[in-house]
């Protein structure tokens, strides 16, 4: 019923930058907050980003002020500029957005498949 997919990812040189993409479709009634985690080889999942459908915004310490999250609401799209990467940025970069549908009285969280960035020289 609900997809979400993430796109943008790649690789970059250390202080280059890269612009990721969540795009949620289906039988959508809201996007209440969308998230964008990353996992690392060997780390466990951790939160990068995240913001509500009111724009509210929250970051992780190590990407506070190089990091900017926005949103698309007509578009159901979610955006994560990345500024000034680092080779501790390289991660699988993950979508998770929190959907309720016309079909339900509540909302449910719904991953993407995940985009590879890779920074290094």
């Amino acid at each position: 019923q609900v997809q979400v997919v993430e796109s943008g990812g790649g690789f970059v040189q250390p202080g280059g930058s890269l612009r990721l993409a969540c795009t949620a479709s289906g039988n959508i009634f809201a996007v209440y907050i969308t998230g964008w985690y990353r996992e690392a080889p060997g780390k466990q999942r951790e939160l990068v980003a995240s913001i509500t459908r009111g724009g509210r915004t929250t970051y992780a310490a190590p990407v506070k002020g190089r990091f900017t999250i926005s949103l698309d609401n007509a578009k159901n799209t979610v955006y994560l500029q990345m500024n000034s990467l680092k080779p501790e940025d390289t991660a699988v970069y993950y979508c998770n957005a929190d959907v309720r549908t016309y079909d339900s009285s509540w909302s449910s969280a719904y991953w993407g498949q995940g985009t590879q960035v890779t920074v290094s020289s």
